[in-house]
């Protein structure tokens, strides 16, 4: 049986009437490529279904348009995500972007569906701003799931250098932090990738490809 893998996608496209966002697009295509070469069954789902929404500056140009065409046109209409059955699957990603800040923490079924993934040990990813998703989960004594386990997601320091700060509703690595996380940083921009039992955290788009292959190992 092939593995099957959630991939959960924000909805959310503006962060001010002037600035646009979404999801950061090398932080799903990177690990949709890979994980389709192994042969696993993807699922796009998102807070509110339909199309989902790239941040413009995530593109560089034609050429990555091209190679990410595949994952783009999926992206045209996703699942709602409390209408997936999220027992199907071995693991859940949740790829980045600063539209996550907005809509992950709060999405009851994603809370849901990663308190019940953890609890079974099945593997929880997430990748540079992914992990907004995990600030309000918890374990199964009620804890946060991420005290104490060792993690990466974006720094401060990223978000002083992108210059979003003031406009972000709690900066990401603080946040953790304060939850009893053991963030893990390297310098802005490197690769970086924390893996905690079956929980798979990246720093930044530049760890996409890490995080992906240590999912792979686990489900291997």
């Amino acid at each position: 049986m092939a593995k099957k893998i959630l991939f959960v996608i924000t909805s959310h496209d503006k962060i001010t009437e002037e600035i646009v966002t979404g999801f950061w697009l090398e932080e799903l295509a990177a690990p949709y490529y890979a994980f389709k070469e192994k042969g696993y069954e993807l699922t796009l789902a998102s807070p509110r279904g339909g199309k989902v929404p790239i941040d413009p500056k995530s593109i560089s140009g034609e050429e990555e348009l091209e190679q990410a065409k595949e994952v783009i046109g999926k992206c045209e209409d996703t699942l709602p995500l409390h209408e997936v059955n999220t027992e199907e699957y071995d693991a859940i990603f949740l790829p980045g972007g600063h539209g996550t800040m907005f809509d992950f923490p709060e999405n009851i079924h994603l809370i849901q569906a990663i308190q019940s993934y953890a609890a079974a040990g099945k593997v929880v990813a997430a990748v540079c701003h992914g992990p907004a998703g995990l600030v309000n989960v918890k374990d199964q004594d009620g804890k946060p799931l991420v005290a104490g386990k060792r993690v990466a997601a974006f720094t401060d320091s990223e978000e002083a250098a992108v210059q979003l700060v003031e406009h972000m509703p709690f900066l990401l690595e603080s946040r953790l932090r304060e939850l009893g996380a053991q963030v893990h940083t390297v310098e802005d921009w490197h690769p970086h990738v924390e893996v905690d039992g079956t929980l798979v955290t990246g720093q930044n788009p530049q760890s996409s490809v890490a995080v992906a292959n240590e999912v792979i190992k686990l489900l291997n």
